[in-house]
């Protein structure tokens, strides 16, 4: 028989202030899973994440952890009161038989010294810590919200590679669509309230999506039809034997009812950019710019163009300066060194990924309007503020909300209401993703990629910079940024190392601003010749690797057959074993594969 399942949630209902979130919500996690959890901004995904850590109890439901399974949970904002130190802070996860020497391991790994005041940490700097106390016990069960959220780079890079080598069952929440496709092998969709589940991962997600989608909508129109027919017999046909009557009547009422109960999913967001008129061809023009802060280069001698319709993101380790060579380009900084020329006629927008200029205590139409009206100017035309936050799938009943109140996803959707209102030419992002959920992204992505204007992006989201910009800025050594032509993948691709992570600060509690990269790069290998062994792998692993994914394939269909667990249970598990098994095999196939291609194209080259 399969083994019993590590977590369980069943029938899990909850409302808040009488509107239901959850109902009727399943969730199965058993060792080994590798499950993401998905779902539009409010659809309750990390209510039941916590729900699952015990942390809120449902309205109705039961939750089962099998007895001796340790769960750690990562929130989207930790608590870090009562702890003197990150290490103290790390430590205090720990249970009596974890080893003490992976709290600081996994400290220094992450960049942190352990010594680090809590109060005083940054953005990056709490993420990490807060990974590295879920991450030292090993636990069981990992259930991580947002896990990248203010990770640069290199750490998410990291992280994917710590969470793939371990054996801990994972459930995550995220909206980086490459970390999810690196790690899910199944996907719970919640959505109006209901949960779906199908045993593949986020790479298949949205294909099922669309195509369950499609049904729901078949289904829709079929009924519709349905109740047109039997409203037309109610007016005109009831002719027949009054018993026979009564029951075509109360099936008709039944479906009336299931109309009204029908749920038709969330509407897109309707953003629209608000552009000014075109600028000169040119649009920025930087020479020798340098900038630093007390000894330390963080911008050295960088020159660029920037043209028209050009869409530029700037990457790089957190500390690295990416928000420095931003604010210079733009002119919102002066150089050390250098010069910027800027476009007659410029119309910048900026959208700030830290929300500082949000006051808590404001309402969320006078956060647009600025208070006193009812109305916002949108592309230079009036627009009642209502109808432009529905744009943004605010409802009116939010239009008196404190921001205090919103989610981090309805900020996100706030600050680009703000930033997209105003006429430009010139689109300033920094971390635009953050909290946004995938249907949003969807949207920002196509409206971008409509945008007649220049956009400078900031972003630590990989799908996001492949799909939108043609040109990406990357720091190479300590001050000196390059431009490569092409996404994030591109730019891996050109560059013959990754990035490094910021080493741990010498004075605790504090960050640079804007700091370097470490003074160290990464040693190249020396020049030598593939051995035979490697050779022979990097020729017969491409087979290797097609037989695993056909293998995968037949394993999946058949595990696809709903009757197989009831009918032959024993098969089923075995099924089950060998498809995490060849899935295994596969990520370590790939990964030697890929391993031994860049060696022998940096032999080649060298």
């Amino acid at each position: 028989m399969a083994a019993a399942p590590l977590l369980q949630l069943s029938d899990i209902a909850l409302a808040f202030g009488g509107a239901p979130l959850l109902g009727n919500v399943d969730l199965t996690v058993s060792q080994g899973d590798r499950l993401c959890v998905v779902g539009r901004n409010g659809s309750g995904k990390s209510t039941l994440l916590k729900i699952a850590a015990g942390l809120v109890e449902p309205d109705r439901g039961q939750r089962f952890l099998q007895p001796g399974t340790t769960l750690r949970y990562l929130p989207q904002e930790p608590d870090f009161s009562g702890a003197r130190t990150t290490r103290a802070y790390v430590e205090e996860g720990l249970g009596p038989a974890d080893d003490r020497f992976a709290a600081s391991r996994l400290l220094e790994a992450l960049g942190l010294t352990g010594e680090e005041n809590p109060a005083e940490l940054s953005g990056g700097e709490a993420r990490r810590a807060a990974l590295a106390r879920v991450l030292a016990p090993s636990p069981d069960i990992l259930l991580l919200d947002e896990p990248t959220n203010h990770l640069d780079l290199a750490t998410i890079e990291w992280l994917e590679e710590e969470l793939k080598g371990k054996r801990t069952t994972l459930v995550l929440i995220s909206h980086d669509r490459r970390f999810l496709t690196n790690l899910s092998r199944a996907t719970l969709w919640l959505d109006r309230g209901k949960a779906r589940r199908t045993d593949r991962g986020f790479a298949s997600f949205e294909a099922w999506r669309d195509e369950v989608l499609a049904e729901e909508e078949r289904e829709a129109h079929k009924l519709d039809r349905k109740l047109a027919a039997e409203a037309d017999w109610l007016r005109y046909g009831v002719t027949a034997r009054r018993k026979r009557n009564l029951r075509r009547l109360g099936a008709l009422l039944q479906l009336r009812q299931a109309r009204r109960e029908h749920r038709a999913p969330a509407g897109a967001v309707a953003m629209t950019l608000a552009e000014a008129s075109r600028s000169g061809s040119l649009v920025i023009e930087a020479k020798g710019l340098g900038k630093s802060f007390g000894a330390r280069p963080i911008v050295s001698d960088f020159s660029l163009r920037v043209a028209r319709g050009d869409r530029i993101g700037i990457i790089g380790p957190n500390g690295s300066g990416k928000t420095t060579l931003l604010n210079m380009l733009t002119g919102a900084l002066a150089p050390d060194e250098g010069a910027v020329k800027l476009a007659a006629n410029l119309e910048i927008a900026r959208l700030d990924q830290l929300r500082a200029e949000l006051d808590p205590d404001t309402r969320l139409a006078d956060a647009l309007t600025g208070g006193g009206s009812d109305m916002i100017s949108v592309g230079g035309e009036p627009r009642h503020v209502i109808g432009y936050l529905q744009d943004f799938l605010f409802t009116p009943e939010q239009a008196r909300t404190p921001l205090r109140a919103l989610s981090g996803g309805e900020r996100g959707r706030l600050m680009l209401a703000r930033a997209f209102a105003k006429p430009s030419n010139l689109l300033v992002l920094d971390e635009p993703t953050n909290d946004l959920d995938l249907e949003t992204l969807d949207v920002l992505q196509d409206r971008l990629g409509e945008y007649q204007g220049v956009v400078l992006l900031v972003s630590h989201d990989r799908d996001f910079l492949d799909r939108v910009v043609n040109a990406v800025i990357a720091p190479n050594s300590a001050g000196r940024w390059l431009e490569y032509a092409g996404g994030y993948t591109d730019m891996l691709a050109q560059r013959s190392e990754g990035f490094a992570r910021a080493a741990p600060s010498r004075k605790p509690g504090r960050e640079a601003p804007d700091a370097a990269l470490p003074k160290t790069s990464p040693v190249r290998p020396t020049k030598r010749r593939l051995s035979f062994n490697e050779s022979h792998a990097l020729a017969t692993l491409p087979g290797r690797i097609a037989a695993l994914e056909r293998r995968i394939g037949e394993l999946r269909s058949k595990l696809e057959n709903g009757a197989l667990y009831s009918q032959d249970p024993r098969t089923f598990e075995q099924a089950a074993t060998a498809l995490t098994k060849a899935q295994d095999e596969l990520s370590e196939a790939e990964t030697q594969w890929l391993e031994l291609e860049i060696l022998r194209e940096e032999i080649a080259g060298s």
